[in-house]
């Protein structure tokens, strides 16, 4: 199951990544300035990051073997009308990135499936190794300007949609739920409702927004960066792009791992540690080779291993029944934290002719986030989470120094809500 939820998480970051390669062509071909280059390849972002708060709400009720095909599915209309018709122009673009936006949330999706599966202390590493699938962007990056340089513009987008095509069938055979999964009774307003009451919900919004946010930045980003700040090709950039996101792609389940062993807080402070070291080395425009190269790549490595803490924190404390709801709103304050980013590196760079000052805005982000962690999250942490029981009592992890460890309660009450089919608080 573990293995299904990361190949089509994979797939479908794939499809929806599939603008971001082409974002250089496109300004080139259409006479797009650097605002709407960086408007194109931001919309499929957002909207795949506010269409994980229903799709997370909706995998509670529904599990992930009915959303999984459903979303699959959904993605390849967007996918065919861009790489048939919809290349034409800014506005046409602008409307299939809307809708690629689906793909997005399939992490929603994966996160609570993943989780259920799991016990508590294995779910660091378990969503760690889900989170792999955050390695289709690239896919896209290393085959899509290869693939419309040998065949067509719509080479590329015919190839994922026919990928996606045979993974919503095999997903829709052979997909199961984890026995005993928690099944809401609320109506999706109260549990949103309710979600949104945890505090939980909001510190690792917060924390997800800087971490995985900056990665889906630097992943649309990087090659227009690259291009314009350093006078790479369009395909050594694309390269270079890939190998930032392969390198965070695999340290998230490292920053999993981590977490389960050390406690997802000091995996967070360590790796923000890390990202203003780099962001504020990279504010310097250095030679690219070694000192830009080493920024970058460290940069990637500790914004990897932190969205592998961030949904360590969120497997661990979060009810069992609103791990979905929680998945979907941590999850698109991370895509909505890689919106901007890109917006405000043109603007910038339009403005002043430099990247500098996005870059240490950055850094001024990170800063503000751990401090985040070495407060509040901690406090929360030490008090055993805030989402082990809406009332604030007994919740289902215990902190030892920012060490979180799963505790079952003595008595029959589910004391520990993070247990796979054990419950979250009363309905």
């Amino acid at each position: 199951m573990l293995a299904l939820a990361t190949i089509g998480f994979a797939l479908n970051f794939w499809g929806w990544a599939l603008l971001s390669p082409l974002g250089p062509r496109f300004k080139d071909d259409l006479g797009l300035s650097s605002f709407e280059q960086s408007l194109l390849v931001a919309v499929p972002v957002v909207v795949g990051s506010l269409g994980r708060i229903p799709v997370g709400a909706l995998t509670d009720r529904f599990g992930g073997r009915v959303m999984f095909p459903l979303v699959s599915a959904a993605t390849i209309v967007p996918i065919l009308y861009l790489g048939l018709a919809g290349h034409s122009s800014l506005a046409a673009l602008l409307v299939g990135g809307f809708f690629l936006g689906i793909g997005g949330t399939a992490f929603a999706v994966g996160v609570p499936f993943v989780s259920a599966w799991f016990p508590p202390e294995r779910r660091g590493l378990a969503n760690g190794v889900f989170g792999v699938g955050m390695g289709g962007t690239a896919l896209g990056a290393l085959t899509t300007v290869k693939l419309v340089e040998a065949g067509s513009m719509a080479t590329p987008f015919l190839i994922t949609a026919g990928v996606l095509a045979l993974y919503a069938v095999t997903a829709a055979l052979l997909l199961r739920d984890a026995p005993g999964r928690t099944v809401p009774t609320e109506s999706l307003v109260r549990r949103m409702a309710a979600t949104a009451r945890l505090p939980l919900t909001w510190q690792a919004s917060a924390l997800y927004a800087v971490v995985f946010g900056g990665f889906v930045a630097f992943s649309v980003y990087l090659p227009t960066y690259l291009k314009t700040g350093y006078g790479l090709t369009q395909a050594d950039a694309a390269d270079r792009m890939a190998g930032f996101v392969l390198l965070a792609v695999a340290m998230r389940p490292v920053g999993g791992w981590l977490s389960d062993r050390l406690g997802p807080v000091r995996v967070l402070a360590g790796s923000l540690a890390v990202v203003i070291a780099g962001a504020v080395v990279q504010a310097f425009s250095p030679a690219l080779m070694p000192v830009g190269t080493i920024a970058f790549l460290s940069v990637a490595a500790a914004l990897g291993a932190g969205s592998g803490a961030t949904f360590a924190l969120v497997a661990l404390l979060a009810p069992a029944n609103k791990v979905g709801a929680i998945t979907g709103v941590v999850g698109a304050a991370g895509g909505l934290g890689g919106f901007l980013p890109p917006l405000v590196m043109g603007a910038l760079y339009g403005a002043y002719g430099t990247y500098a000052i996005g870059l240490a805005l950055l850094a001024v982000v990170a800063g503000a986030a751990l401090v985040l962690t070495l407060t509040g999250v901690r406090a929360a942490a030490r008090g055993g989470g805030t989402g082990g029981r809406e009332t604030g009592k007994g919740q289902g992890g215990r902190g030892d120094g920012g060490r979180l460890t799963a505790r079952a309660g003595s008595t029959g009450r589910a004391e520990s809500t993070a247990r796979a089919g054990s419950g979250g608080p009363p309905g």
